[in-house]
Parts: C-alpha cells; sequence; structure tokens
C-alpha cells in the first residue's frame, strides 16, 4: 500500500492525481487516504496535506495559483492588513470553483480577483504560487502605491529579487507605471520603516534611511532634522538601556531625537505625522554630508492601483 500522505509531502504539499499515480498510488489507496483525512481533496484531481483554509488551497480550489499581494503574504511578504484572494489561472480555463467549495461554481462576489493569465506566466512559479516578478508586477498593477512599494522593498531587502530581475519587472510595467523605481529602496529592513518613509515622501518630506550614527545607524532622517527610530518590538528589558543611548547619541548628532511604534505607523499615522512635523518646524536645519534619497516625485501618475480590464472580483 502506497503512503499518498507522504508522497504529497515530498511534492510540496499539493500533487496532482497524475503524479501520484506514476508514483504507484491507486485509486483505492487516494480514496483511502481522503477517507481517514491523511489528505484533502482540494480540487478535482488534486490532493493536499496543507490546510484547506489556507490562502494556496483555496487558490488551487478555484482552479490556479497564487499571485499579487496573495503571493507575497504567502511567502511572508511585507504586507499589512487582509486582501483578496488573487488567483492567476490560464486564458483557457473553464470550470472554475469557490474558493470555499470545490462542488459549488465560482460566482461574481466579494473574496477573490481572478487573473486570467497568458501561457508564460504558467511556465513560471510553483503549483502554489506564480513566479516573483509575475507576482510584483500583479501588485504594482492592483494595489496603492505604499502597498506596492513595500512589497519591491521587501524583495529586494531579502534578495529574493536581485538588480537584473529588478529591471526587468520594471521594463515589464506599463509606461506610466515605471516610476515606482524611485520609490523602492532594499535597504528598508521592515514593513514600518518603508511604509513611513513612502508616507513622509508622499507629504512632501525628504527622508534619508540608515543614516551612519558612529558604529550605529539611524532608521531614518526626515528633512535633515528629524532623526527618527521605529520600534517593530515589545519592550525588552535587554534592550531598554541600549535603545535610550542611541536616543541620547542622536540628540548629540545635532537631531531631533524621535521613536514611533510599528504599530502607531499601521493605526495612528495621522498623529504621528503631526508631531513630526511640528518638531520639523521648531528646528533649524543642521548641516550634516548625508544627502539620502532622492526626492519623491512631484506628481503620481494617476490610476495606480486601477485593474486590468480582464480581471474580474469573484469569490
Amino acid at each position: 500500500m502506497v503512503d499518498i500522505q507522504e508522497l504529497v509531502v515530498e511534492l510540496g504539499g499539493i500533487a496532482q492525481k497524475q503524479q501520484l499515480v506514476a508514483r504507484g498510488a491507486r485509486d483505492l489507496d487516494l480514496t483511502r487516504a481522503v477517507r481517514d483525512k491523511s489528505v484533502v481533496r482540494a480540487r478535482q484531481g488534486w490532493y493536499t496535506t496543507v490546510d484547506v483554509r489556507e490562502k494556496r488551497v483555496r487558490a488551487v480550489r478555484v482552479g490556479g495559483r497564487l499571485t499579487g499581494i496573495s503571493a507575497i503574504s504567502d511567502w511572508g511578504g511585507w504586507v499589512l492588513g487582509e486582501h483578496p484572494v488573487h488567483v492567476s489561472v490560464p486564458q483557457n480555463s473553464a470550470r472554475l470553483r469557490s474558493q470555499w467549495n470545490r462542488r459549488r461554481p465560482l460566482s461574481r462576489s466579494r473574496g477573490v480577483h481572478v487573473h486570467w493569465d497568458p501561457p508564460e506566466v504558467g511556465e513560471r512559479g510553483t503549483s502554489w504560487h506564480v513566479g516573483l516578478c509575475d507576482a510584483l508586477l500583479r501588485v504594482v498593477l492592483d494595489e496603492d502605491l505604499e502597498t506596492a512599494v513595500a512589497a519591491i522593498d521587501w524583495a529586494l531587502h531579502t534578495g529574493r529579487l536581485d538588480e537584473i530581475d529588478f529591471e526587468r519587472l520594471i521594463l515589464d510595467l506599463p509606461a506610466s507605471r515605471r516610476w515606482i523605481r524611485h520609490w523602492v529602496d532594499g535597504n528598508c529592513e521592515s514593513l514600518p520603516e518603508s511604509l513611513a518613509r513612502t508616507r513622509f515622501r508622499r507629504a512632501g518630506h525628504h527622508v534619508a534611511i540608515q543614516v551612519p550614527l558612529g558604529t550605529q545607524r539611524i532608521d531614518m532622517v526626515v528633512d535633515g532634522i528629524v532623526g527618527l527610530e521605529v520600534d517593530g518590538k515589545e519592550f525588552h528589558a535587554d534592550t531598554f538601556e541600549e535603545d535610550h543611548l542611541k536616543g541620547v547619541n542622536i540628540t548629540i548628532a545635532g537631531f531631533h531625537a524621535m521613536t514611533v511604534s510599528a504599530k502607531m505607523i499601521f493605526s495612528d499615522w495621522g498623529h504621528f505625522l503631526h508631531a513630526v512635523e511640528v518638531a520639523l518646524a521648531s528646528h533649524a536645519r543642521p548641516h550634516f554630508g548625508n544627502s539620502g534619497n532622492e526626492p519623491p516625485p512631484k506628481h503620481v501618475a494617476p490610476g495606480f492601483g486601477g485593474k486590468a480590464l480582464r480581471d474580474t472580483a469573484v469569490s
């Protein structure tokens, strides 16, 4: 008797019936594995050992693979909040199903964005996901500016996207979206840093990131005045003194030292931006050598975050 669960795990947690049959599985083995719940039938002819509530399984149930912001999130990328499931399907796909029930046809309601992609997209990626560049292109086309910038920041910072692939991604974008290259920075180290940098720049401020401070670095300097530390951690006694000493050193270096929590960036940005702008208004600009990032483009191209013509929002 073939161990279906073991075979599916070896194949990455999901497998088509023909893959299992080629490895010696019989219909009786497949039926027994589904009945004893060692595997789940995600879709007709597809078997998985992954929790059926996960986005990747829901995408397979629909009839495709994760793309766009859903793929980035599933890879552990920098994504804020919940988003509809984005599913890439071949242009000739038929019999698409609900993400929740493989027996129910896909209907036009909220919950899933289906993207009808050309054959070359299907040749890249895995059984669960499209290729990284295909997913990022989808993010730039579908999402708002700060979401798209954070996704590319993450891909660059983690090394998943190298400079060559980044240039290819930019060239694959419509000309009206290629200016996003001036907003991303692979030196950014976290989601709250990425969001803060983009939001400051959209508000018209100049931002330099990872500014040298002796043997340390300041997370970001705003308009050459505010030395900002972004705290993504909860309180830790073992870093308490070190964190406060860094704040003192930022002040000694001539900046107005401020610290912001990730939670405030995520949920109370307006209040914090006001505090920074009050600090900026009350300080003279110091003279220092790091010019930081280029200033933001004067105008954001209209329509950012629009949908492609063939995309449909369904469930």
